[in-house]
């Protein structure tokens, strides 16, 4: 983590200078707002702590409720997101306070006694074979609690404007404001009171009943699958031995998905309560929480459980929906978007894939980042349909892999040949619900595979994936991919050739162009008061350990000056050579060309461009597009 370059500090390094619309936040809500947020849940908290990066950016998130989530209904997370918590500087803490999940085991009936349950397989979580990031199960309220810190932390200080409904929309276009939205008190000396405010966009994320997606004619296509499932947060006292431990449980008497809670003692327990009837007309949500804890017991036999508290309980059918289109600019209409969806609000399913905050929070990654380059001026509006056209086949994707998970789940043991098969399709498919097979199409901000052979290890619309460098100017060893924290800027890679710094290569002349010629993204769109790595941050990583690598000789552009007080960042160069603490080299673990090669990611994490070494010029024309249009 860096610090100081400010100036000195002797306080929390997490809480950042505020800057703009942050050092005067009013307390009411404004007549005008350049990006309303609606909703406070995973998806709209990660977007405004990403918006609070964007100072100068108007932004405000209402909430119905009249304060703080006290209890989440969601709790898996995913490595990706941990991944994204890192950006956010809060991984480390809720990893902390989390459930790690190391194994997941496997129960069906008992060949000899089939009223009984056996354990059948062992399997260790997916996480580390894919990520070096953990599986963790967290309450979704601790995780926005994070999100909230990191906003109101932020340079922009954004905190929720709790007790604040949305009530309707309406698109005046030609405007400045074009959008008027009206809201309403629901609590306090105000409760009932309506106003309106004018805004330049607005961001559903109030869940799966949205009223902004009502509001834009967007429709949430779909059906329910005709099975319900209890679900309770429970402390008991048991003699089931693997209490602790995920596990997948089939019996003649049903099916239970059991997940450990943080904290050592909570668990939560997914408890399938059959087919419903086509006449039930959701009667099956009113089961008392006493029948489905019996029905636990009767699925767990010979083990059962003494349930000493609820903590949470609800009843639900499965079901699986995806909103038509995450903006409301209608198919085949050239205007630019200004609402957009996400989260619940344009995608809904079984919560036993643990994929629902997971798949929100990148909505939210997705979608700030892109709205932060407009507003500030850097990015043309055309930007923002990258959103609908990017978000929504994962959302389908994400639809189709649950369909699939929660079928085998719901299985009785007479459908099962093979009571390996859960575990095989467990670990076959980890990386989806990991996070990590998202990838994102040839785009303005996605280029094409011309260069691909040079990075076949950072495959483009993917995320980047990190690996073990050194730090030249300490030797310590540090993940190149957690440097990027989630600041709005874009990242570029230079993997130098392997030529040592100072003598004649191909990533002097490169770093030459970049630093000075007129054409160079950083000489173009850089904001003259700004920092020189204000928009782009660009590092090097040799091939050579930090001992070889002379850092004088290292050129110019990856050692900036920056800050007020131009001090020098000493944190943008990199060795892949062996060293006492690193093992590791990045340019074989991810199949970089030694003749050097360049790699783009943006804001979000994702690899943009792959670009030859040898053609600077080639990094002005994929950007140009991104910044001009």
């Amino acid at each position: 983590m860096q610090f100081h370059h400010h100036g000195y500090v002797s306080g929390d390094p997490r809480l950042q200078p505020a800057a703009a619309i942050g050092t005067d936040r009013p307390d009411q809500l404004p007549t005008e707002i350049e990006v309303l947020i609606v909703g406070s849940g995973p998806a709209g908290m990660l977007l405004a702590a990403q918006m609070s990066h964007f100072p100068s950016v108007s932004t405000r998130i209402i909430e119905r409720r009249g304060g703080r989530l006290p209890l989440g209904q969601a709790d898996g997370i995913q490595p990706r997101s941990v991944e994204t918590f890192q950006a956010f500087g809060f991984a480390e803490r809720i990893v902390a306070e989390a459930y790690n999940i190391a194994y997941m085991n496997f129960w069906g009936p008992d060949p000899e006694n089939p009223q009984n349950i056996v354990r059948t397989s062992r399997t260790p979580d997916y996480a580390y074979s894919i990520s070096e990031f953990p599986h963790l199960i967290v309450n979704q309220a601790r995780v926005l609690d994070y999100f909230a810190e990191a906003a109101a932390q932020g340079p922009g200080r954004i905190v929720p404007d709790y007790g604040l409904e949305f009530v309707s929309l309406t698109r005046h276009d030609g405007e400045e404001y074009p959008l008027e939205v009206r809201v309403r008190s629901t609590a306090g000396e105000r409760e009932g009171e309506e106003h309106t405010v004018r805004c330049k966009y607005v961001v559903g994320c109030d869940g799966a009943r949205s009223g902004v997606r009502e509001a834009i004619g967007r429709k949430h296509t779909g059906n329910s699958a005709a099975h319900a499932w209890g679900v309770m947060d429970v402390l008991v006292n048991t003699d089931f031995p693997d209490w602790r431990t995920k596990c997948a449980i089939n019996s003649a008497a049903g099916n239970i998905l059991h997940i450990p809670r943080e904290g050592g003692y909570l668990s939560r327990m997914y408890i399938d309560l059959g087919e419903v009837a086509a006449d039930d007309d959701h009667r099956v949500r009113q089961t008392p929480i006493e029948d489905v804890i019996s029905k636990a017991n009767a699925i767990l036999h010979p083990y059962s459980i003494d349930v000493k508290q609820v903590a949470w309980h609800s009843v639900y059918e499965v079901g699986h929906r995806v909103t038509d289109k995450f903006d409301d600019v209608p198919m085949g209409d050239d205007r630019s978007p200004r609402v957009f969806l996400a989260g619940d609000a344009c995608h809904t399913h079984s919560a036993k894939a643990g994929q629902g905050m997971n798949v929100s929070m990148q909505d939210g990654f997705n979608l700030g980042w892109k709205l932060g380059s407009v507003l500030t001026g850097l990015s043309p509006e055309t930007l923002l349909s990258t959103y609908s056209a990017e978000r929504q086949p994962v959302a389908q994707q994400l639809i189709d892999f649950d369909k699939e998970w929660s079928s085998l789940m719901a299985r009785k043991p007479e459908e099962i040949t093979d009571p390996q098969d859960l575990a095989t399709h467990y670990l076959a498919t980890a990386e989806f619900p990991s996070g990590f097979m998202t990838q994102y199409g040839p785009s303005a901000i996605v280029m094409d595979a011309a260069h691909q052979h040079l990075a076949e290890g950072f495959p483009l619309g993917k995320r980047f994936k990190s690996a073990r460098v050194s730090l030249v100017c300490d030797g310590n060893a540090i993940h190149l991919g957690h440097h990027a924290t989630a600041d709005g800027r874009w990242r570029i890679y230079a993997f130098a050739d392997a030529a040592a710094a100072g003598q004649g290569s191909q990533l002097s002349r490169w770093a030459e162009w970049v630093a000075n010629a007129p054409e160079s993204p950083l000489k173009k769109f850089t904001p003259s008061q700004s920092d020189v790595d204000a928009i782009f941050d660009i590092k090097v990583i040799y091939q050579q350990s930090p001992a070889e690598v002379d850092w004088n000789a290292v050129p110019e552009l990856f050692r900036p000056c920056t800050g007020p007080l131009a001090l020098t960042d000493w944190e943008k160069v990199f060795a892949a050579g062996e060293t006492d603490w690193n093992d590791a080299d990045i340019f074989a673990e991810r199949e970089l060309s030694r003749d050097g090669v360049v790699v783009v990611v943006r804001p979000d994490q994702y690899v943009a461009a792959v670009l030859p070494l040898s053609d600077p010029a080639a990094l002005a024309d994929f950007f140009a597009p991104v910044f001009e249009g």
